[in-house]
């Protein structure tokens, strides 16, 4: 090592520097090898650098305009509302990469489903971008039932494109908010009322919808407490159709339904305490939530290295036939109203039908996985005891109907005894169900359980929803007892 230290420092400094460009020429190169192994589209303007993006949006007149505003109404400076922009430009772009996506979150994601599910992925029809234009414009609109939603459908995807979500205020941890950042997701603050904020956000998602970024939104804007689909919220949506104010844009923007369901929703107990505390029972103390957490990895750790860890089951996605925004607009058109040249207010209560008929789509889309299949049956009895024979006669007849509302029902080809065999390993396993002589028996904690995964899949039941709606059991008191 030379002695002088400006010499050294030097020699660090290139040192240092060729490393860097070794490893990024490196990862250029694994990231088009990957891109290359799943024939995937991954939106050009994904790969623009962050800080292009951002000084994009600086640079957005209807932003500027919104500062003024902010100046106004606040009484603040100018040039502290600037920062304020800047900082939330901050905390919505993401920056994308191709290693961290298709290397690092495809292979992280495929060993995390195949630990805890075996995943099954259908087509409403072959090949449902076929007419398509190229360029098209895609927003996929997801109903959202766990928090692995993200996980699940970016790996159902993943060897047709890469999803960008909007993503809440849960992830913004490390390392969960720079991993979702170099997946190419942006954060959303839900309940934050500032107009400044909606403007900054309204104008990012606008700006990538414009560039064909492909985008994956929950319109429930939430996970589900009690199983059922929620109401659909439509404020990303609105933000994404106000580019199709263009008739170039709106010829090429879709949109396709997918519906996801789970032999197992991972936060399904916590889901229902939360449901519980709404109603009006003590929230748990977060110590008491921390120790149950840390319960449930040492143990399920434990059985995984035993190698007595069993799989929760099925895990589904169903992906839908897209739905044209230039026919939507166009029927609207025809009956005299411009949608989208409308006022807010008046223009809102569209997108509200546009999102609503999504959803109905959605729900037609939402997988008959065994256990949801089973507990349906279960919630159509009132009795806490039901014979083997009039358990699978029911779900008999729940198949039956199936097959003219549901687009999937998967597993058809099993017999009714097997599924309900493997619907009662899982129900077993959870102690919410136990076999009883010539029948089965639910036990004292089980019924909201077997309420929650009937709830997903009741509004496809036709004769049937009405009865299982009826025998809801999730009031607070009946949760007390869950552990």
């Amino acid at each position: 090592m030379p002695d002088n230290p400006v010499v050294t420092v030097a020699i660090v400094l290139a040192t240092l520097t060729v490393v860097w460009a070794g490893s990024r020429a490196i990862g250029k190169r694994w990231g088009r090898r990957a891109l290359l192994k799943f024939r995937a589209r991954v939106d050009r303007y994904k790969l623009t650098q962050k800080k292009h993006i951002v000084a994009t949006l600086l640079a957005d007149p209807e932003i500027a305009l919104a500062v003024r505003a902010h100046v106004q109404e606040q009484g603040t400076t100018e040039a502290a509302t600037w920062k304020r922009v800047r900082a939330y430009l901050d905390e919505i772009v993401p920056f994308f990469s191709v290693l961290a996506y298709y290397k690092f979150g495809y292979a992280l994601s495929k060993a995390l489903l195949g630990i805890f599910y075996k995943v099954s992925i259908s087509w409403e029809r072959p090949d449902p971008f076929r007419g398509l234009p190229r360029n098209s414009i895609v927003i996929y609109l997801i109903n959202h039932r766990s928090n692995a939603d993200y996980v699940l459908v970016a790996y159902a995807l993943a060897g047709d494109v890469s999803l960008s979500y909007a993503v809440g205020e849960w992830a913004r941890a490390f390392p969960l908010e720079y991993l979702f950042k170099s997946f190419g997701s942006y954060f959303i603050r839900r309940k934050y009322r500032e107009n400044l904020y909606h403007t900054v956000l309204a104008r990012y998602v606008q700006l990538i919808t414009r560039n064909g970024v492909t985008q994956g939104i929950f319109p429930e804007g939430g996970l589900t407490r009690d199983g059922t689909l929620r109401p659909a919220k439509i404020g990303l949506l609105d933000y994404a159709l106000g580019v199709a104010r263009d008739p170039a844009y709106r010829a090429r923007m879709y949109v396709v339904p997918v519906g996801i369901n789970y032999d197992r929703v991972l936060e399904d107990r916590t889901l229902l305490l939360e449901l519980a505390t709404r109603e009006g029972r003590p929230r748990p103390r977060r110590l008491a939530q921390l120790s149950d957490v840390v319960r449930y990895a040492a143990f399920n750790t434990g059985r995984l290295l035993s190698g007595r860890f069993k799989r929760y089951g099925r895990a589904a996605v169903t992906i839908g036939t897209p739905q044209s925004v230039d026919e939507w607009v166009s029927r609207l058109e025809a009956g005299g109203v411009k949608p989208l040249e409308l006022p807010r207010a008046e223009r809102l209560p569209y997108v509200q039908q546009l999102c609503d008929t999504a959803m109905e789509r959605i729900g037609s889309l939402v997988p008959v996985t065994p256990v949801p299949l089973a507990c349906a049956a279960l919630q159509t009895f009132d009795e806490d005891f039901v014979t083997s024979t009039q358990l699978v006669d029911r779900m008999d007849e729940i198949r039956r109907g199936l097959s003219a509302v549901s687009a999937a029902h998967f597993q058809e080809e099993r017999s009714t005894e097997e599924l309900l065999d493997r619907a009662y390993r899982m129900l077993r396993m959870r102690r919410v169900l136990a076999r009883q002589g010539a029948g089965f028996v639910i036990l004292p904690r089980g019924r909201p359980l077997i309420s929650y995964y009937a709830n997903s899949v009741a509004h496809l039941l036709g004769q049937f929803t009405e009865g299982i709606r009826a025998r809801d059991s999730l009031p607070a008191m009946t949760l007390l007892d869950l552990d």
